[in-house]
C-alpha cells in the first residue's frame, strides 16, 4: 500500500513537470524564441557572456532564505495603503485630439505606458495596456485605473511602438493582439522581437537594438542606450533578452525614456554623450531597499534627472499595479519632495492628462493625495 502511494505520488509530480513545461512551451503569453539571426547578434553584443545579457555593474537580484519567506511574508499581509481606496479616474482622451497638429505632447497611461506624439508622429511606449501584469490576467494584480484614457480601439494609427524589456507589466500579449494592426514598426532591445513574431508581427516591422545602436527614423533620431535591470518571461529565460533605456530625439524635443533601472553611472554617460533632455521620463516606484540595484528609489530617480541633464521630469512606473510593498502613494510624495530639495522642475499628470513638452506651464497637482 505504501509502495503504491509512492508511486502515485511520483507519477503525480511527473505530470505536473510535464504540464508546466508544455504550458510554458505553448502557452503564447509567455513568448518566443530568438532566431539564429538574432542569436548572431547577441554572441557579438559586449553585454552577452556565458549564454546571458549583463549589466555594466554588478547586480545581485538573490536574497537569503531569511529575506525571501519575510518578503513573501509582507506580500501576503498586504499593505493596507499599497492599492488606492477606490479605482483611480481617468482623463478622458478624444480620439480627435490626436488627430489635430499641435506641438510634441506626452500622455501617461498609469505605469510605464506613454503615448507620446513628436514630430508629427504618434508613438507608444511599453504600452501594457491590459488589466493585469501577468501571463494569466485573470490571476493577476489588477489595474489602479478604472478604465484606460482611450481604448486601443478607439486608437488612430500608431506610427511606432517602443519597448524597454519583455517584463509582463511592460510588454503584454494581449495589447499587442489588438494593438499590432494599427502600429507601423516596432523597436526593441535584442532578443524581444522573437515575442511580437510568435503574436503575429511580421518581422519586417521590427528593429532590435543593442545598447548604444541608434537609427533615424522619420527624422527622429533613436538610440537604445543602457539600463541597470533584468529580463524574463519564464521559469528559465533569465536574461536572455536585452532591457535598455531610449533617447527620442526628434525635431521639436528631446526625450529620455528609462526604462526599468537601477541607479548607475549609465545616467551620466547618457547624458555626456546625448543630453540635454527637454524632458525625462524617469523610473519611479515598485522599489524597496532589498531591490535597489534593479529600482531606483524616488531620490534616486532625481538623481538620475540630473545626471542625463533632463529640463522637465515626468516620473513613472508607479500609480498603475501593486508590484512592490510600499504605499501606492509614496513614489510620487518621495520624487516631489526630492525634486523641490533640487530645484528640478517636474510634472505629475493625472493618467490621461497630457503635457506639453516645453510649455510654459505643467501640471503639478497632488491629485494622489484626493
Amino acid at each position: 500500500m505504501a509502495m503504491l502511494a509512492v508511486v502515485i505520488l511520483i507519477g503525480a509530480i511527473a505530470l505536473i513537470a510535464v504540464l508546466t513545461m508544455l504550458v510554458l512551451r505553448f502557452y503564447p503569453a509567455f513568448g518566443g524564441r530568438p532566431n539564429e539571426q538574432t542569436q548572431a547578434r547577441m554572441l557579438r553584443s559586449a553585454q552577452y557572456a556565458k549564454g546571458k545579457f549583463e549589466n555594466q555593474l554588478p547586480t545581485s537580484m538573490s536574497m537569503s532564505m531569511r529575506e525571501y519567506l519575510s518578503t513573501a511574508g509582507e506580500f501576503i499581509r498586504g499593505n493596507p495603503g499599497g492599492r488606492p481606496a477606490k479605482a483611480l479616474t481617468s482623463n478622458a482622451i478624444d480620439p480627435r485630439s490626436l488627430h489635430a497638429a499641435q506641438k510634441a505632447k506626452v500622455t501617461w497611461f498609469g505605469h510605464s505606458a506613454m503615448l507620446l506624439e513628436l514630430d508629427g508622429k504618434r508613438l507608444l511606449l511599453d504600452p501594457m495596456l491590459g488589466q493585469a501584469p501577468s501571463p494569466f490576467p485573470w490571476i493577476g494584480g489588477k489595474r489602479f485605473s478604472d478604465k484606460l484614457p482611450i481604448e486601443i480601439e478607439a486608437l488612430p494609427a500608431i506610427d511606432a511602438v517602443i519597448f524597454s524589456h519583455d517584463h509582463y507589466d511592460h510588454l503584454d500579449y494581449s495589447s499587442i493582439q489588438r494593438l499590432k494592426d494599427k502600429v507601423g514598426r516596432f523597436f526593441v532591445p535584442l532578443g524581444v522581437a522573437a515575442h511580437l513574431v510568435r503574436w503575429g508581427v511580421s518581422p519586417d516591422r521590427i528593429e532590435e537594438f543593442d545598447w548604444w545602436e541608434e537609427i533615424v527614423w522619420e527624422s527622429i533620431t533613436l538610440a537604445c542606450t543602457p539600463a541597470r535591470h533584468f529580463s524574463g518571461r519564464g521559469l528559465a529565460d533569465r536574461n536572455n533578452t536585452l532591457w535598455c533605456s531610449w533617447i527620442i530625439h526628434g525635431q521639436e524635443a528631446r526625450i529620455f525614456f528609462s526604462g526599468d533601472s537601477g541607479y548607475g553611472p549609465h545616467f551620466k554617460e547618457i547624458g555626456n554623450k546625448y543630453g540635454p533632455f527637454d524632458l525625462t521620463l524617469m523610473e519611479c516606484g515598485q522599489y524597496d531597499t532589498r531591490w535597489a540595484a534593479i529600482h531606483m528609489l524616488p531620490e534616486e530617480t532625481v538623481q538620475a534627472h540630473l545626471d542625463v541633464k533632463g529640463s522637465l521630469m515626468i516620473p513613472i512606473h508607479w500609480g498603475g499595479f501593486k508590484l512592490a510593498l510600499h504605499d501606492w502613494r509614496d513614489p510620487a510624495e518621495r520624487a516631489v519632495k526630492a525634486a523641490h530639495a533640487s530645484n528640478v522642475r517636474i510634472a505629475t499628470p493625472r493618467i490621461g492628462e497630457p503635457v506639453t513638452i516645453g510649455g510654459a506651464s505643467y501640471p503639478t497637482a497632488a491629485w494622489w493625495r484626493e
